[in-house]
This record gives C-alpha cells, structure tokens and sequence, in this order.
C-alpha cells in the first residue's frame, strides 16, 4: 500500500513535469492577473478586453494583429477547474443590452481562458504552422492584493498605521473612540471582539464607498466562507503598557497572525505566485476629485502593490521549475472616458509620476512596468462647446437617470507635482482648481461593426505592453 502511494506520488509528479514542459515548449501560457483598486471598473476593463480580442477591429497596435499573423482567438474551458469562470456573456450583454448598465463587481477569484492561433513572424514562418498560445485571465479583488503588505507588519505596527490614518477620516470616528476608549490588557471577551470587529467592518464599508484605496483586511469586506471566523474577528487597538497573558490585545494579535498565516498566504501560494504579467487598474481620476488627501492614499497604496510583487525575468526553465517572476506589471488609470483625449497626457503623467519611486525598484529587479490612461469600454465622445467666450473640450454621455449632458470637468496641470506635492504635504483641498467628475451610463443603442469589439480608449497598447512579445 505504501510502495503504491510512493509510485502513484511519482507517476503523477513525472506527468505534471511532462504537463509544464508541453505547455512551455509548444502551447506557451501567459497568466495575466487582473486587479482593481476601488472604483477602477475591472470587470468593464475584462469584459471589453476579452470582446476586443475575439473581434480585433478596433486594436491597431497590437502588432500581430496589424501584420495578419493572428489567424482566430476563441474562448475555451478554464484550465483551473476549482475556480468560477469570469461571467463574460452576462457582463458583455449588461452593456450592450436594450436597457445598458454596468456589471456587477466581481466577489471572488474567476478566470477565463483565450486561445491565439498565431503564425510565426520571420525566416519560422516558413518552417513551422501556427501555434498557439494560451493567455489566462486571472480576475480577483483588489483588497485581496492590497492584504499582501500585511505580510511584512506586525500587529502593533498595522494598529498604529491604521489608528493614525483614521484620525483624518469621518468614516473612522466611531471605531476610532471606541478603539481608544479599550482597554487591551484586560481580559479576553469574545463578545468583545466580536463588537469591535464589526464596528471596524463597518468603517472599512463606509471608507471604501467614500473612495479611500487602503481598505484592507479585504476579507472583512469580501469575507465568503469566512463570514464569523476568528481569523475575521480582530481589529486595531492601541498597544497598552502591558500585556498579560489572555488579555484582549494578545489575542487581537494572535488572530491578526492568524489571517496572514492562513488566509494571506494561502491565496499568494495558489494564486498570486503563478502570474507572469499584472495589470493593476486605478481611479485616479476619482481620488483627484476627492481631493489630495485621497490621492496621496492612492499613491501610497499603489507602491505597496508594488512592492508585494515579486518583479523580475522569467527564463522557461526558472518557468519550469516553479520559480515565477512576475515579468510586466501595468498600472493604468481607468476612466480616460471621462477627459477629452487633449488630457490623456497629463492624466498618464500622473500616474506615472505616483509610481516613480516603486517603478525604478521593479526595473532595477528586471521587471518591465508601465503606466497608462485607458478605457475599457467607452460611455463617452469627445465635444467642443463655447461657453462665456471660453472654448472648452468636453465629453458627452449619458447619465444614470437617462439625461444626455456636456462635462468640462476642469484642466489638469501639465506638471504632476501641482497635484502630487500638497498631497504629500498633507493639504486638505486643492488651492488652484477643483476637478469635477460625473457618473456616466453605458450609451444606448451602441452601434458595433462586424469584427469590432466595443468602442474603447487605448486597450491595444495596453495588450501590446502584456503580451504583444508572446504573440
């Protein structure tokens, strides 16, 4: 019986092997994760960019498809068969349906496999046929990322960057006078914890709808089968002078070790480790609305995903032997929808102004990073209006109640750090502009060209960034 399960274990690790070197040598796959700081749109960005590489119409620069070397993409069966597949029909029909809206968000970890016939460019042209190459789309929260920079904190360290940072907040009052108001070295109550946690909870709903990027532990906001948990059941105290065996702020502690131990880096391990190319989706253009405060917690929280990457080149045998490197990591800003394209520019200034510090790290490891503006699925067109003698470049959409209005929502400045400075300083608005944003709805009565996907704002160059040196 145990000679069996040892030749069993070795017959099964010889076919995974057989499996990877068949998969890296002929049928290539590149696992694209996708993530979404709040309000970044990820399922429109998924849902629009599966949509245009089934219909390639409207993508130009991927430059395989510009050279006609892309003979069919289509949809096959996930190769994960324990994970949801990404609901793509059902999102792409919520958009371009007789009453258009926008997708629900996603919940959990899905996936979606497109398959590329490609023939070979160069002198292999002639001596090989098509081959194809697999891209895996990996869709999972942004919180559940963000929860990677727990790995390297402590419990106390985590409390005092918490508590300090709900100093500045409304959304953090109510948890913050309680928290205060504990005393951590008295005994553990149960009940007790189970107050603060969901008091804490309730602050991380209200900081997220407020727009705020750092809402972590994302599981208190997506907490699926862990609903009730101890390893949910914590929150930030401030440390007390002593603290006694089986007092409130040790057992805090322990469960706060326990989430990263059993929750964190479980999903590192099966998911997060096994991803080749990474694009992290920001609504930068909603944090400036907010004001400087939210965009200086944008730019913090995005060197911190960052900085959870492991960045670097990936040779097929490092591939091989399980030792993957995430090799190109996009940062990109959503809602270039919501400018007319004479801003592009300076909104893709910013973001790249925000990741300096983080991006020279990741390339200075041998990874490739990149920043860019983009729209996954356009809401907008671009209009010209006079107003007081002012001419002012709009765009046009419709909104949620169905009204058709013009927005100029305000000139962003050619040189980043006007923005990014008093954010870093701490200031409380902008003293020079304000920035104004509209909620826009899917268009009705979208009109796509066969071999077109829907309209969208630079996903070409985005999949020609990712993956544009596999095909």
């Amino acid at each position: 019986m145990v000679l069996s399960s040892i030749t069993d274990g070795i017959a099964r690790t010889i076919e995974g092997a057989a499996a990877s070197v068949s998969e890296a040598l002929f049928e290539p796959v590149v696992r694209l994760g996708v993530t979404g700081l709040s309000r970044a749109g990820k399922t429109v960005f998924i849902t629009g960019l599966v949509a245009n590489l089934l219909d390639r119409g409207r993508m130009p620069q991927v430059q395989a498809q510009a050279a006609g070397r892309i003979e069919a993409v289509w949809l096959q069966p996930q190769p994960d068969l324990t994970l949801p597949r990404f609901d793509y029909e059902g999102h792409l029909a919520a958009l371009t349906g007789d009453a258009p809206r926008w997708p629900e968000s996603t919940r959990a970890v899905s996936e979606l496999r497109l398959s590329f016939r490609v023939r070979p460019e160069g002198w292999l042209s002639g001596l090989t046929g098509p081959r194809v190459v697999h891209l895996d789309i990996v869709d999972y929260p942004g919180e559940w990322l963000l929860d990677l920079a727990l790995l390297d904190k402590t419990y106390a360290d985590w409390s005092e960057e918490v508590l300090s940072r709900l100093a500045k907040r409304p959304e953090g009052a109510a948890f913050l006078a309680t928290a205060r108001a504990e005393d951590g070295a008295l005994p553990f109550v149960e009940g007790k914890a189970q107050a603060l946690a969901a008091l804490f909870t309730a602050y991380l709903g209200g900081a997220r709808q407020a727009g705020w990027a750092d809402c972590t532990p994302g599981r208190f906001l997506l907490p699926g089968d862990l609903a009730g948990s101890p390893a949910l059941t914590f929150a930030p105290l401030p440390k007390p002078g002593d603290t006694p065996r089986g007092c409130l702020w040790r057992e805090m502690e322990r469960r706060f070790e326990g989430y990263k131990a059993q929750v964190v880096q479980p999903f590192f391990r099966a998911h997060f480790a096994r991803i080749d190319r990474q694009v992290v989706l920001a609504d930068v253009l909603g944090a400036i609305h907010r004001g400087p405060q939210a965009l200086e917690d944008l730019r913090r929280v995005m060197a911190d995903v960052l900085g959870a990457f492991r960045p670097g080149r990936n040779g097929w045998l490092t591939a091989l032997l399980g030792g993957k490197r995430v090799e190109r990591i996009l940062f990109a800003a959503t809602k270039a929808d919501h400018l007319h394209h004479s801003q592009h520019g300076a909104l893709t200034a910013i973001m790249e102004a925000m990741l300096r510090e983080a991006k020279d790290r990741a390339e200075f490891a041998g990874a490739l990073t990149g920043a860019m503006s983009l729209a996954g699925f356009r809401a907008t067109v671009e209009e010209t209006v006079t107003r007081e003698g002012r001419v002012l470049d709009c765009v046009t959409g419709r909104l949620e109640d169905g009204r058709v209005v013009a927005m100029y929502p305000g000139r962003l400045p050619d040189d980043p750090a006007r923005l990014l400075s008093p954010a870093r300083q701490g200031a409380e608005r902008w003293l020079e502009a304000e920035f104004g944003m509209m909620s826009f709805a899917p268009p009705l009565r979208m009109a796509v060209r066969p071999g077109e996907g829907p309209p969208h704002i630079r996903l070409d160059r985005a999949v020609e960034f990712l993956i544009g040196d596999r095909l």
